[in-house]
């Protein structure tokens, strides 16, 4: 655990600066940035789905989908409720992975081996404090700071991002594969990092559509 988390740390710290300048600086630099992880996530899916054409193109009409919701977001919405989103997805995966190592307890599925119930909890409990903590020192307007709404809907995304990394390790292990790649040292592939994401950002977009 010591060691892949140390990976983990390595990588985060060249990776989140790169990510954070490009987000801050939005427009045509944020579309920059998003080209390079489509690139990079659709090749990954395709070597994972090798030769099952249909499922290379769906996955990449998605994997546009995904990315163009997320500039749209950023763009339209603001930084700080975009940084809110990512956070939450971040902070879920962090939360699995410290609980689920630390607590470890009952597998949850067979899709993912070594995901757990504990590692479930702390995504949920980690993600939560984050996202209320970031809401209060920035004093971001989410759903009109309604408690009453704003601890569900923190949970609900949490709860999106935990099932897309589910997904995504269903089609991994569909592939026999253990990471989507090896991009990143501790992580794997992009998609491993980015599974929760591109299914909580395209929720999202609809969601803001529709309440329009």
């Amino acid at each position: 655990m010591e060691k892949e988390l140390q990976k983990r740390i390595f990588s985060s710290i060249i990776l989140i600066p790169i990510a954070v300048f490009f987000t801050f600086q939005g427009s045509k630099y944020f579309i920059f940035f998003l080209s390079l992880l489509f690139v990079a996530t659709s090749y990954e899916w395709i070597k994972m789905c090798k030769k099952k054409y249909l499922m290379n193109f769906f996955g990449n009409i998605f994997l546009i989908f995904s990315f163009f919701s997320a500039f749209y977001i950023r763009e339209n919405t603001g930084l700080l409720f975009f940084l809110f989103i990512i956070l939450i997805c971040i902070f879920t995966d962090i939360g699995g992975y410290i609980f689920g190592k630390v607590f470890k307890g009952p597998k949850l599925t067979k899709i993912s081996p070594n995901k757990t119930y504990s590692g479930v909890i702390g995504g949920f409990l980690i993600s939560l404090s984050v996202g209320l903590l970031f809401l209060q020192y920035t004093n971001t307007d989410f759903l009109g700071n309604d408690s009453s709404k704003i601890l569900p809907a923190i949970l609900c995304i949490s709860l999106i991002s935990q099932l897309g990394d589910l997904i995504i390790s269903y089609f991994k292990r569909k592939a026999k594969l253990k990471d989507t790649g090896n991009i990143l040292p501790g992580h794997g592939g992009l998609l491993d990092r980015i599974d929760g994401m591109i299914f909580v950002i395209p929720i999202i977009f609809i969601l803001i559509f529709i309440a329009k």
